[in-house]
């Protein structure tokens, strides 16, 4: 007989299930750039890192992963889809929308400012951009909207905004350690010290943005709308796009103000989604989820090291 709904699962089981889901996600990437790439790369020899096909691979065999590991928790839990991607009031989206441009015009100096303090230490940025202008012109910008907006808008957002912070509220966890927790999470995800705090910024909003709606939809539009502006933005005015002074000035305060409009608006129409509470069982979590913070604070540390010494 085909069941239709999910089984009984207690906390314990979701902080776990929540925790592996973290980590298959976190360790597959890698797993799979040594079966893909690392061939590629032999084959195609020195240089090989600055074809398209290399910087493509590089943006969708994650999100092949997540998917990978978002049908791998649809099927141990048994969930259906429909009660996984459920609909939100419709005032959630332009609030969406208003964090997303808050967000990428108000704190689009946030990185700037920590990796001056990382040179203070050594470390020397990146001079290598990881999306070129030759994939933001012609058919090639549908292409990198397709692999750097769309899909990790969906994938992504069904991970953290999805798995971990559902996950999170059924085991009982308050809502402010929830939030900052999967903020943490999905900056660590990332794993680039010269992002680390705008990601973190960003995960603790579309999370808040995630709990008081109840949906993940919301929080897929912010991160698609910050994705595909960046694209936009880089096709129309190039990679290293700035506004002059006082335009800058001008979007940066107007940015902000959206920005504290929008978080206020959320924390006044979401009021009753509020759960007091800590992280009861966070040590289940934190295990199941260990072999993929490793992963993922092995690689930021790599990198800093490695740019350190460059």
């Amino acid at each position: 007989m085909k069941q239709t709904s999910s089984a009984p699962v207690s906390p314990k089981d979701l902080l776990i299930e929540a925790g592996v889901n973290f980590s298959v996600a976190a360790v597959l990437p890698t797993v799979l750039s040594l079966a893909v790439i690392l061939p590629l790369q032999g084959a195609m020899g020195e240089g090989f890192e600055e074809t398209l096909v290399y910087r493509y691979l590089s943006f969708a065999l994650p999100q092949i992963c997540f998917a990978a590991a978002a049908v791998l928790w649809f099927c141990r839990r048994r969930k259906p889809l429909r009660t996984f991607y459920t609909p939100c009031k419709w005032y959630f989206y332009p609030l969406a929308l208003a964090l997303a441009f808050g967000l990428l015009f108000a704190f689009n100096q946030l990185n700037e400012s920590f990796v001056r303090l990382l040179e203070l230490i050594g470390y020397r940025r990146t001079t290598d951009e990881p999306v070129t202008q030759e994939m933001l012109s012609g058919g090639y910008l549908a292409l990198s909207l397709l692999v750097i907006a769309i899909l990790p808008a969906f994938f992504e957002e069904t991970i953290f905004r999805g798995v971990q912070i559902s996950s999170m509220r059924e085991s009982g966890w308050g809502t402010l350690p929830s939030v900052l927790i999967c903020g943490a999470m999905f900056s660590l995800f990332h794993g680039n010290p010269e992002q680390t705090p705008y990601q973190f910024l960003c995960g603790v909003c579309y999370a808040l943005l995630a709990e008081r709606s109840g949906s993940p939809f919301p929080s897929m539009l912010a991160h698609f709308a910050n994705n595909a502006a960046i694209l936009v933005l880089g096709a129309a005015l190039g990679t290293e796009w700035t506004f002059p002074q006082t335009a800058e000035i001008a979007v940066t305060v107007s940015a902000a103000v959206v920005f504290v409009a929008a978080v206020t608006a959320l924390l006044l129409l979401g009021r009753k989604t509020r759960r007091k509470g800590g992280t009861r069982g966070a040590w289940k979590y934190f295990l199941a989820s260990g072999a993929g913070i490793a992963m993922c604070a092995l690689q930021w540390i790599l990198l800093f090291v490695t740019r350190a010494a460059a």
